[in-house]
């Protein structure tokens, strides 16, 4: 059965009855599709469910549970204060380093996994997708979402740290809902163009941690963006993750990095990667039952 992405109401004519009976004709689409995001909240029960399906997944039968949302973040986080901090010498804008990265670390995990899970999406769902149908757009959104769970405990630990530091919340907090957004869409947005790529390409899954650990070092989490002077800094924005980091330091931390051109920048990025994603995937999404 092929992926199908175009419904049809058809009239046919029944001979020996008066009038015609309606019916639907399933037909794949051609060319470049609309997105349909009227059709994505007709099937928002099957995303609710895809989200709780992902989260149950992900630690079942696990010993440690909820708590490698944390575990990775933590641990990532003394290393970076160890080598950068303590023996490199890195500075953090006037902020302890601990604090420092591990604010810049809780988005970043979030955005990560969002990648890994999505990417791999599609072809995990390829008995789902082989017999029924239905927007297969909820399947990454579903994936990337389900990350919230996590951030959300993950952001618990940060505050703690927050007040351990004496850093209390300002009122920049209330920007912090726009700076995840801003992560959600670049981890959906990449991860729309992976998961094609990955249907028919299994060889994305292997190149997958390289992209995600070269992408890791070139956003500012172990050292701060302002290394760099303008117009490079601005320029940096290109890659979204640098709009992400330094907007949740500005807004947690009160760092130097007020929204400007360079987040302006970042979200134009993630912007242009999530449509062009988006349509990229509407378009191959006719193939997916035959190759998965």
């Amino acid at each position: 059965m092929n992926s199908a992405t175009t419904i049809t109401k058809v009239k046919a004519k029944v001979h020996g009855r008066r009038g015609a009976l309606p019916y639907l004709r399933i037909e794949p689409s051609t060319g470049w599709v609309g997105i349909k995001l009227s059709e994505l909240w007709a099937y928002r029960e099957l995303l609710y469910f895809l989200i709780w399906r992902d989260v149950k997944v992900r630690y079942k039968q696990t010993v440690l549970g909820a708590s490698w949302a944390v575990i990775q973040p933590l641990f990532t986080m003394l290393v970076f204060s160890l080598f950068f901090g303590k023996l490199a010498k890195m500075p953090s804008d006037g902020i302890p380093y601990p604090i420092f990265s591990f604010t810049a670390l809780v988005p970043w995990t979030f955005f990560a996994q969002g990648l890994g899970q999505t990417t791999g999406s599609i072809v995990g769902s390829a008995n789902l997708i082989t017999k029924v149908y239905f927007p297969r757009l909820v399947i990454p959104i579903a994936s990337v979402l389900s990350g919230l769970v996590d951030f959300m405990i993950a952001f618990g630990v940060l505050i703690v740290m927050m007040l351990y530091y004496g850093i209390l919340p300002t009122i920049n907090t209330l920007w912090l809902p726009l700076f995840l957004l801003l992560a959600l869409v670049t981890s959906l947005g990449v991860g729309l163009w992976l998961s094609v790529l990955n249907v028919e390409y299994r060889d994305v899954r292997y190149v997958l941690p390289f992209i995600i650990q070269f992408w890791m070092f070139a956003t500012p989490i172990a050292y701060p963006s302002s290394l760099l002077s303008e117009p490079w800094r601005t320029v940096y924005g290109l890659n979204p993750m640098v709009g992400v980091v330094e907007g949740f330091r500005w807004a947690l931390l009160g760092a130097n990095t007020a929204p400007g051109p360079t987040i302006a920048v970042s979200a134009l990025a993630a912007l242009s990667i999530l449509v062009g994603g988006a349509f990229y995937f509407r378009r191959m999404e006719k193939k997916f039952a035959d190759l998965v």
